[in-house]
């Protein structure tokens, strides 16, 4: 058996008890070295380094950039563009700066994620087992009844666009099940290496249709710097609240740490790349945001249009694109959403598959071979469960039962991850150096808060 590095070469350290597999020498990433990997359970973990070791890691790159933008092209969905669009209609760009906010959040709260993964060696599921087995039982309910709803939720939002691109083709219902097959396909038979490179293509895509339209609308400037200052119109508290907490804000937040370790990055020494592509992700996220909300100011309310409810409003703003712009402007823009919808399908189908393998593995370990989670048994049922029992409630009316138990567990998630991460990066579960700073408490904190009002208000709203 190979050793990696002298600090794993006794066998009275306290790292004596990892098996090492496969283990290689340093890896070259240009000029500098990265110490190889080792295995702890089913994710990969970082060896101990003698001091000194650490100046050989790789500093932040620009391409190394990727995982960050797969979080959040998963996370910004049709939901969040329409939400983003009837916010700028209703209230121009006076909620400019909640969006702003809202990625700030975002932000911290993938940045608290990747840090503990790097900085610890564990998983967020084995802090969150650290508190207690309150967790696993919520957790486990809360990602089987999840996965069902929102695997025909994201089936539908993606067939929507294709349906509209080819009305003579295809009913709505036959479009999303060919988008979740074709998920499946993408994920089952390929790695994460592959998996990134899809959602780049698709992020791109997204940026430059929403972005080129909105510059195409010509806004005005001098407003959406004035957006930038906080205000609240009467009646916009919710909104602003949903504008804040809805923009890529899901359960694919807790996979960014698991994104993070597929890209290969492992240890504290990783923690400024993790945090460089973070900030680049969500800023672009930002800009994306910034020109939908510019769509629903501009378009929108000049025209006096009452978007339809859910995912179908984005095919209002196609119909109103066509009207000013032609065909040509509304055909691009159903592509730009096909690609919001299907890229959150993709990331869905991989990140959230590898929470529940994680899941699984920790409650029965021979469960998922070390090191090969896309290899093992609970990734691939999971990806069925999101493809193929959902295609039911394709053919079927709201489930209000289901939808209450969905909406319940699903209010509770977003505080629950930051409230938790408050928790554990405040402990001795991390080292010193890297738990919570000032500004990361405020963050978590706040949004924590932030989250239970909006739990409450959706707990409110549901169908009782």
């Amino acid at each position: 058996m190979a050793v990696v590095h002298q600090a794993a070469r006794s066998r009275h350290s306290r790292h004596s008890d990892i098996t090492v597999a496969g283990a290689r020498r340093p890896k070259r990433i240009g000029r500098r070295f990265v110490l190889p990997a080792v295995t702890l359970g089913i994710f990969p973990v970082v060896a101990k380094t003698q001091p000194g070791a650490e100046a050989q890691l790789p500093k932040a790159r620009w391409r190394l950039i990727g995982p960050g933008l797969v979080v959040a092209a998963t996370g910004v969905g049709a939901g969040d563009l329409v939400a983003t669009a009837v916010a700028g209609s209703r209230f121009g760009y006076t909620l400019l700066w909640a969006a702003v906010i809202g990625c700030l959040i975002k932000i911290s709260l993938a940045e608290a994620t990747g840090r503990w993964h790097l900085a610890t060696g564990t998983t967020i599921f084995d802090g969150w087992r650290s508190l207690g087995r309150w967790t696993v039982g919520y957790f486990g309910v809360y990602i089987v009844v999840w996965g069902f709803i929102y695997g025909a939720t994201g089936m539908s939002a993606s067939g929507m666009p294709l349906a509209a691109l080819f009305p003579d083709g295809p009913s709505l219902r036959t479009w999303g099940i060919i988008s979740g097959l074709l998920g499946l396909v993408c994920v089952w038979f390929n790695r994460y290496a592959v998996v990134e490179k899809l959602m780049m293509v698709f992020v791109g895509v997204m940026f430059v249709v929403v972005v080129g339209i909105a510059i195409r609308i010509a806004p005005d400037t001098v407003a959406l710097g004035a957006g930038l200052w906080p205000t609240l119109p009467d009646g916009s508290v919710l909104y602003t609240l949903g504008l804040i907490g809805g923009v890529g804000g899901t359960i694919t937040l807790a996979a960014y740490g698991y994104w993070v370790t597929a890209k290969g990055w492992n240890g504290p020494a990783w923690i400024p790349m993790m945090r460089l592509d973070n900030r680049v992700a969500y800023a672009t996220t930002g800009v994306f945001v910034i020109a939908m909300l510019v769509i629903g100011a501009e378009l929108l309310n000049a025209a006096e249009v009452t978007l339809s409810s859910g995912d179908r409003g984005l095919l209002d703003v196609g119909i109103v694109l066509e009207e000013r712009f032609g065909s040509l402007t509304a055909d691009l823009f159903l592509i730009g959403f096909f690609a919001a919808s299907f890229s959150s399908v993709i990331g869905v189908w991989h990140g959230v598959s590898l929470l529940f393998t994680d899941f699984v593995g920790r409650l029965l370990p021979s469960a998922v071979p070390a090191g090969e989670p896309e290899k093992s048994w609970p990734f691939r049922a999971y990806l069925l469960w999101l493809t193929f029992p959902p295609m039911c409630l394709l053919w079927l009316d709201e489930p209000i039962g289901l939808i209450i138990t969905y909406g319940v567990l699903g209010a509770f998630f977003m505080p629950f991850l930051a409230l938790t991460l408050l928790w554990l990066l405040n402990t001795s579960r991390v080292p010193d150096e890297w738990r919570n700073g000032p500004i990361s408490n405020v963050m978590l904190f706040g949004s924590g808060v932030m989250f239970l009002v909006l739990c409450v208000q959706q707990i409110r709203d549901l169908p009782w």
